[in-house]
């Protein structure tokens, strides 16, 4: 029996879906195919209203994570996505923060608790595409969720034999280059944040960039819909100019490919359009 052509992208928290992959949710979405996104944490660690941190008096965690979740399904609708599915683990916070230890953080699930529900996903869906992040979380990010998130998407994705193509989402580190140059002749606040000189992903393991420039307005209204959590992305105060250069390309490292593709693709769906 022929497979509807699927796309599931598994992201950490809310938020995270829009950056690197609101362009291929939105674009397949358009051309039919059905898009799957996989959520791993509520984002409790995220900022309480009036950017009260965690840990810190007044913060909320239960509210914090049903106020995100809000804004998740606000963002999915901004980007077509057909399917939302919240594995509802709870956010570990960032590498070092007090939230690492709490015993139910997502960090702290075993890989074969968490790989199971989500290979059960990949046999309700059956995709043929799956995306999340690199062993590092995506180009060095370095954050507990995204090393699990990807943890427990390669364990799902061998166990399950599912898709036909993987891919890691990338940032290649001559784009990221060009880009912080911009924003600093732009005079955009980076809030402290300096790249070093490797970060991103490098340019050679990059085999796969998407032209999404027609989704540029669409991501970014997925990206302001995550308003409780707009103080850290500093994305939204970049010049409409550099705002085009981040956001109208995507690019991934491919993992696995069991059809025939090119070595550098523009579709992530290449060799499975016709199959």
């Amino acid at each position: 029996m022929d497979r509807q052509l699927t796309l599931m992208v598994v992201h950490a928290h809310p938020d995270d879906e829009c950056l690197s992959t609101g362009g291929i949710l939105a674009r397949y979405t358009e051309e039919g195919i059905r898009t799957v996104l996989v959520t791993c944490t509520n984002g409790e660690q995220g900022d309480d209203q009036g950017g009260v941190k965690p840990g810190e008096a007044g913060h909320d965690d239960a509210a914090v994570a049903e106020r995100r979740l809000a804004e998740l399904r606000e963002s999915v609708s901004h980007l077509g996505i057909d399917h939302l599915e919240l594995l509802g683990y709870r956010d570990s916070g960032m590498d070092g923060w007090d939230g690492n230890g709490h015993p139910d953080a997502f960090a702290n699930v075993p890989v074969e608790t968490a790989s199971a529900r989500l290979a059960a996903l990949m046999e309700h869906y059956r995709p043929q595409v799956v995306v999340t992040y690199d062993e590092t979380g995506g180009g060095g990010y370095g954050h507990p969720d995204h090393v699990q998130a990807h943890r427990i998407t390669v364990a799902a994705v061998e166990s399950s034999g599912i898709p036909d193509k993987f891919y890691y989402t990338a940032m290649p580190r001559s784009a990221m280059k060009q880009m912080f140059e911009m924003m600093r002749d732009s005079g955009v606040d980076l809030g402290g944040f300096e790249p070093s000189d490797d970060f991103g992903t490098p340019d050679e393991r990059v085999t796969s960039v998407v032209d999404v420039s027609p989704y540029v307005g669409r991501k970014l209204k997925a990206l302001q819909a995550h308003e409780s959590q707009g103080e850290n992305i500093f994305l939204l105060r970049m010049p409409e100019q550099t705002q085009q250069l981040a956001f109208s390309h995507e690019a991934f490292e491919r993992k696995l490919c069991k059809v025939e593709a090119p070595d550098h693709e523009e579709d992530l769906f290449a060799g499975l359009r016709d199959a």
